[in-house]
């Protein structure tokens, strides 16, 4: 009997003690060294970061430099205005300088290109005379 108790007591003992001692190694090793998954989150959370102070950088300056092609703009409509004030011969001439500077102005941009307004879309199909069989039907193309 105390044979078949030694059997029994000595490998359950090994295996609460084999549960402590993992449980210990488990708690103490993560913390010291972290895994590569806890490495490689870490190294894609910098790359992030890192790439998004980029586009907020990139977006800073792009908004610098248009706040400084408008002022640049704004700069050649005065001067050409200017220069319709004090270099034109007569009150007539100036008043026409000065509206077809502002009318290019409120115009915008133009369109260089516009597609013509009755252009038909093409079709991938033939078109069909009315009163007649269409393609899919049984007697279209044969004669009678």
């Amino acid at each position: 009997m105390e044979l078949s108790l030694l059997v029994w007591l000595l490998p359950t003992l090994a295996l609460v003690i084999g549960v402590v001692v993992g449980f210990v190694v488990a708690r103490l090793l993560p913390n010291a060294a972290p895994s590569s998954t806890q490495r490689q989150l870490d190294d894609i959370q910098k790359r992030f970061d890192s790439y998004q102070n980029e586009v907020v950088t990139h977006f800073n300056s792009t908004a610098v430099l248009v706040k400084k092609l408008t002022q640049s703009y704004q700069d050649v409509q005065d001067h050409l205005a200017e220069g319709a004030n004090s270099l034109a011969l007569d009150d007539v001439t100036r008043q026409r300088l000065l509206a077809a500077l502002h009318s290019e102005a409120a115009q915008g941009p133009r369109d260089r290109l516009t597609p013509p307004k009755d252009a038909e879309v093409p079709r991938d199909y033939a078109p069909k005379a009315p009163n007649s069989p269409g393609m899919l039907d049984e007697s279209y193309g044969l004669k009678r």
